[in-house]
């Protein structure tokens, strides 16, 4: 009775381990191009001043929302003020000016034209010759031309000395007061705050950024090599690193007519459909784009293929009770499935990456379930 026993154990000792296996099979394939991309913003600007100065004020913090043309940042304008005040006075006093020139011009005229009529009279009686008469009139004409040139000083437009240089100064330490106040150009979110009161800037130093509204895009950087695979138009899946058990549509929208030579990499943005609302500019995003297919391609499941990444992929195969390793060629690369253009024929097992079977191991292949 031992003996039988023990020939028994020995048996099953020396039967080969079962295992479970694949086959490929006839499917249609989708290729699927997986990038990390970035949250793109309609804009973004580093607000700042043409002009030096000291920051006075700063109204808004990181994330506060601003409208276009509200004042967000105030430098000291102490200065600026005081050379408005003086050009003003300056106006003001060439103007002045102008207008007693303009006295003097009316009256001289008035006084040219009284002597005018009173020499006519007198050389219609026959008292005066007509040089005289000649003469009232030209200083006539002499005295309407010194009033027009008088009244053009405070013409609108007028380019006379001084009161037009007088009044373009005022314009230009009014516009140099402006400056000192910034103001958001859009409406958008304020991005980082990059000055405090007190602070010295130089004009063209970013003070803010500021992104503006709109739709935002993602942006991303694929190698060269995939190319030929874009299609403008084509779908995309897309889910943040933050939020992965979260996806959203996204096409793809635009891609760069040349390539990066330092890096080998080629532009491409995707517009999104309906953006979650928890997007942040430069959040990082795990896209997967369509590219291409195949109708009845011959398949394996992608979790048994070894080596998927590198340029030798195989698969481990059952031939006559033993594990061999069988390179293999693929095509498409789907999420699941991964298409097998030569390396095993239709009636070949395949051994599974999860199975405890080494290379040259004697196995039993189990039933398929079902």
């Amino acid at each position: 009775m031992l003996v039988v026993l023990g020939g028994v154990a020995y048996l099953l000792f020396l039967r080969p381990a079962e295992v479970a296996t694949v086959g490929s099979e006839i499917r249609d394939v989708q290729r699927t191009l997986v990038v990390v991309g970035r949250v793109r913003p309609p804009s973004r600007a580093n607000l700042g001043s043409p002009v030096a100065g000291v920051v006075r004020r700063v109204l808004v913090r990181e994330g506060d929302r601003v409208s276009g043309g509200s004042l967000v940042v105030q430098l000291d304008d102490r200065e600026a003020r005081a050379a408005v005040a003086e050009a003003e006075a300056r106006v003001v006093e060439a103007e002045t000016g102008a207008q007693a020139e303009i006295a003097q011009a009316e009256r001289e005229l008035q006084q040219a034209q009284r002597d005018l009529d009173r020499i006519r009279m007198v050389f219609a009686e026959g008292g005066l010759t007509q040089q005289r008469v000649e003469q009232a009139e030209q200083r006539a004409s002499d005295a309407a031309a010194s009033l027009l040139a008088a009244r053009a000083q405070i013409d609108a437009g007028s380019p006379v000395a001084p009161v037009a240089a007088a009044r373009a100064a005022l314009e230009a330490a009014r516009a140099r007061l402006a400056l000192t106040a910034v103001s958001a150009l859009h409406d958008g979110t304020v991005l980082a705050r990059l000055v405090e009161p007190g602070d010295a800037v130089q004009p063209g130093q970013a003070l803010l950024t500021v992104v503006t509204d709109g739709p935002s895009e993602v942006v991303a950087f694929p190698s060269e090599d995939n190319l030929g695979r874009l299609r403008l138009g084509a779908k995309a899946v897309v889910s943040a690193d933050a939020y992965p058990e979260d996806s959203f549509r996204a096409t793809l929208s635009f891609v760069a007519p040349a390539v990066d030579p330092s890096q080998g990499t080629v532009e491409i943005r995707l517009s999104l459909d309906e953006p979650p609302p928890y997007l942040r500019p430069d959040m990082t995003l795990s896209v997967s784009i369509e590219a291409g297919g195949k109708e009845g391609a011959t398949v394996l499941p992608a979790d048994v293929v070894r080596g998927l990444g590198t340029d030798e992929p195989w698969v481990a195969v059952v031939v006559e009770g033993r594990v061999e390793r069988r390179p293999i060629r693929i095509g498409i690369r789907g999420d699941d499935f991964v298409e097998v253009v030569s390396g095993i024929d239709p009636e070949i097992r395949v051994v599974p990456v999860a199975e405890d079977a080494d290379l040259g191991d004697r196995v039993r292949v189990s039933a398929p379930p079902g």
